[in-house]
């Protein structure tokens, strides 16, 4: 059994679950254990009801009507922004554009920023523990222009080898792209670090913020990134709705991503001319009530507070870690050292495929995620096909991990037919 102990936490995680109203539920008549929060994390009362809030008392459209139910809309909206934009400390709201999430935000960036940035010859740097959504963009990107896409590789430990990284990002680069926290490795990459190098040689920084922007405190000022990008869906918010913070003098130089309807400011016949920031790249009618839900849920964190949301994920994540290595023949990628890790664990056992695994488990009212993850290239790395893959929010408890553990020996034995060592 494990010597680590379930320290007192200074987040009341009972309280924090009455208001979460799925987490009451039962799968398969066995209380729901929801540990895929990597994917997508559940929502408070406060989102879901200000989306039934919206519909029912003010829908209507933004920044187009004089009438109240537009001005209301308006005011929410923008209101949403601001929230957002204080709480990864943009210098100003225009600096935060709203996006579908972090795989439209990088597009975005790849279709405004680097068509217009990156040059044949150029080269544009992202690590080999990138999600697909921070690196086929820029596969098409270097393709168009014909650009190099290199790469900062992954020690054996899981963590970026930074030994070359002087040499990998040089005069040739314009833009380095860099995940922030692995969602298949749980990694927390040293990105002031590495945008400080990137900065010596005059290129861009892009950081995907999805699975750090929800369980950290995150400063863009501090960092000094040109762009960053996630999505509200994995920070308590609902689905379809993120954004791209990026630098107002490097906003003002982009072309619009998408024209239309919004972004113009005046159109003739012949020619148009563009809206001010940042509409002129929110071509159409936004994703108002979702923009609205997530400045509920910035709310919610915030009231928590980042720092508590990030001791409580060290201190479960250390913890199942232990419980997870009692069980033979299992291994956990990534680092061990928690401070240098986000609350996701992925691991792989040779008797027993993940799938069958997830399976098991999910007739046993636990939901964790299988797969590549949408990182192939780590997988080949790693040598595996797949991984199983835990990943823990505020709402997750001690009592979660010890059912999850005790479930995953049930489903060696039951698969194996051997025991499991306790």
């Amino acid at each position: 059994m494990s010597t680590v102990k379930n320290h007192p936490n200074i987040l009341d995680i009972n309280k924090i679950r009455e208001d979460f109203p799925i987490l009451s539920r039962t799968v398969y008549e066995k209380p729901l254990v929801y540990l895929d929060n990597a994917a997508t994390s559940q929502k408070p009362n406060s989102v879901i009801t200000s989306l039934t809030e919206y519909y029912t008392n003010y829908n209507s459209n933004v920044h187009r009507g004089v009438h109240a139910l537009s001005m209301q809309a308006t005011e929410q909206f923008e209101m949403a922004r601001e929230k957002l934009s204080h709480f990864i400390n943009a210098k100003s709201p225009v600096e935060i554009v709203w996006t579908r999430g972090t795989t439209e935000a990088i597009n975005l960036v790849a279709a405004a920023w680097g068509r217009k940035n990156i040059k044949s010859g150029d080269e544009i740097v992202v690590t080999q523990m990138e999600h697909h959504s921070n690196l086929v963009p820029w596969q098409q990107l270097a393709k168009a222009v014909k650009a190099k896409l290199r790469f900062l590789p992954i020690s054996s430990d899981g963590t970026l080898n930074l030994e070359n990284a002087t040499s990998i990002i040089n005069s040739k680069t314009k833009l380095l792209s860099i995940v922030h926290t692995s969602n298949s490795l749980g990694t927390i990459n040293p990105v002031k670090k590495l945008v400080s190098i990137a900065k010596t040689v005059g290129a861009a920084v892009l950081i995907d913020g999805a699975q750090s922007t929800p369980h950290m405190p995150i400063d863009v000022q501090d960092i000094d990134c040109d762009f960053f990008a996630l999505s509200g869906h994995k920070m308590l918010g609902p689905t379809g709705i993120g954004a791209i913070y990026v630098k107002k003098n490097i906003l003002e130089n982009m072309d619009p991503y998408m024209t239309g309807g919004e972004m113009v400011l005046e159109v003739s016949l012949d020619e148009a001319r563009w809206n001010d920031l940042p509409m002129k790249f929110e071509a159409g009618t936004p994703n108002i009530a979702d923009a609205i839900a997530l400045g509920k849920a910035v709310e919610y964190l915030e009231n928590i507070g980042m720092d508590n949301v990030r001791q409580h994920e060290m201190e479960i994540t250390e913890y199942a870690i232990s419980r997870l290595d009692e069980i033979k023949g299992l291994k956990i990628f990534g680092p061990r050292d928690i401070r240098i890790r986000g609350g996701v664990i992925s691991f792989y056992s040779e008797n027993l495929h993940p799938h069958d695994l997830g399976t098991f488990l999910d007739r046993n009212g636990i939901a964790l995620r299988t797969g590549h993850h949408c990182t192939m290239p780590v997988m080949r790395i790693l040598g595996v096909p797949a991984t199983a893959r835990i990943s823990f929010y505020i709402y997750n408890t001690f009592d979660e991990v010890n059912i999850f553990v005790k479930t995953v020996k049930e489903a060696l034995r039951y698969f194996t037919h051997e025991p499991q060592r306790h």
